[in-house]
């Protein structure tokens, strides 16, 4: 990969797309920095941190929410747009006619997702202005109305500068998060890779950095189990990071021949030729399907309905921060998750009997399996199996650092400030780490090999 990077900085227009996503990627760091006037970042930080969706939303947008700054919500209102939009176009007839409509259906489906990450956006900045902006019985612990004018020397009283205080923090936090997913587009557009993925990617190096500079603090500092909880964080990373690119990378190459046809003068075909399908093919994207279904009725029960009953329930069976049983019934359903969403979102990307159809247009055939729909029934069994093996890996990729957490804590290898480092690397966003940086790979490998196809054709 260096030798990629290092080989790419000698194109001019391969560079200029570099310098183009990294000042892109700058930008959106400046903004994960920038405070929000009339927020007190120390008690926000305080009522976030005891929310484990929140905590796990902070780690993406690189330590913003947690620190209520200018792009708290970061890239995660268009995700969840992304995501109903993908489900709705399974369900809506007009949609998936808009998916198959080409560029032009995408670019609307793409307007259609930019107008539910606005609501979406609005929805979750006045939910998090509610719930931890005005906690406590003196509302300005988290939020200072004195700078909205209100109090003895105001303007206004208090009840009128804390509405123009969540009116102002949730225009703020929404514009903040259309900035950011504005920057991941025009990432996709004039730099390398996706820009989505990209944000996503250097938020949560960026906490990964934040933490093991702490932890290092802390060690210099006279605390030698942090050491310790370092070099076994370093060793498991890299374990899981071999273990996962393995998977990522392993393929099932079905074999296809290509009978010889004679067109006019000319001879086609007599070729032979694979159908390559990828083991973990869907991604990520199971995962944070699961994640999100999960993760919604916790976050709207702490949002709106604090201290209930309701809240409890959630807490205790789907956040997979209750009891030990609560974890084990938290654990059975992101399993059943993953595995539906693995299933169904293969089926959106592969189709079988259209696979089976252009083979047989283009004279081609499966050895020992008959064209048509043998051919389509035979693909279908063979993609079933790697989408089942794909779905058993996610699972295991979930699990694992949930059950080394509470496996190290109770054993005091880990002390609790020792589980963030666990913690940041765990579940998505391990894999969006990895995944983002083989793909920035292949995206590099192949522009410098169209690079030099056009070079021989010159």
């Amino acid at each position: 990969m260096f030798e990629t990077i290092k080989n790419c900085f000698k194109v001019k227009e391969i560079r200029k797309k570099i310098i183009i996503t990294l000042l892109l990627l700058l930008v959106f760091r400046i903004g994960c920095f920038i405070p929000v006037p009339g927020m007190n970042s120390e008690t926000f930080k305080a009522a976030i941190g005891e929310n484990s969706f929140l905590n796990l939303i902070s780690s993406i947008t690189g330590g913003s929410l947690m620190n209520a700054t200018l792009f708290a919500l970061g890239i995660s209102p268009y995700i969840n747009a992304s995501i109903i939009i993908q489900l709705l176009t399974v369900g809506i007839p007009a949609l998936e006619r808009l998916s198959k409509q080409g560029e032009e259906g995408r670019k609307k489906i793409a307007q259609i997702t930019r107008y539910v990450t606005i609501i979406l956006a609005v929805l979750q900045a006045i939910g998090i202005v509610l719930n931890f902006g005005f906690q406590g019985e003196d509302t300005t612990q988290a939020i200072k109305l004195s700078w909205f004018g209100g109090g003895a020397n105001g303007i206004w009283s208090d009840a009128a500068a804390t509405w123009v205080a969540g009116i102002f923090l949730t225009v703020v936090y929404t514009a903040g998060a259309m900035l950011v997913m504005w920057i991941g587009e025009r990432i996709t557009e004039y730099g390398i890779s996706n820009g989505i993925s990209l944000v996503i990617f250097v938020g949560i190096i960026s906490t990964a950095g934040n933490i093991l500079v702490d932890s290092f603090v802390d060690g210099f500092g006279g605390n030698t189990q942090r050491f310790w909880e370092i070099l076994v964080f370093v060793i498991l990373t890299l374990v899981e990071f071999a273990a996962i690119v393995t998977v990522d990378l392993s393929e099932r190459k079905i074999p296809v021949q290509y009978a010889k046809q004679v067109k006019g003068r000319k001879m086609y075909g007599g070729q032979s030729s694979v159908i390559p399908m990828r083991i973990s093919g869907s991604g990520v994207m199971p995962l944070i399907f699961a994640f999100a279904i999960l993760s919604f009725l916790p976050m709207i029960a702490s949002l709106f309905w604090p201290g209930s009953g309701f809240e409890t329930f959630c807490t205790t069976y789907l956040s997979g921060q209750g009891e030990w049983y609560g974890q084990i019934v938290y654990m059975v359903l992101l399993c059943l998750l993953i595995f539906g969403f693995s299933f169904f979102y293969s089926s959106m990307q592969f189709n079988p009997e259209d696979v089976s159809k252009t083979i047989q247009q283009n004279g081609g055939f499966i050895q020992g399996i008959r064209p048509g729909k043998p051919t389509a029934d035979y693909l279908k069994k063979i993609n079933n199996r790697i989408t089942l093996f794909g779905a058993l890996y996610l699972s295991i990729v979930a699990l694992v650092p949930s059950i080394l957490t509470i496996i190290l804590t109770a054993t005091n290898v880990f002390s609790s400030e020792g589980t963030q480092l666990l913690s940041v690397f765990s579940t998505t966003g391990i894999l969006i780490v990895v995944s983002c940086a083989l793909e920035i790979d292949k995206q590099l490998q192949s522009q410098l090999m169209m690079k030099n196809y056009k070079g021989f054709l010159k």
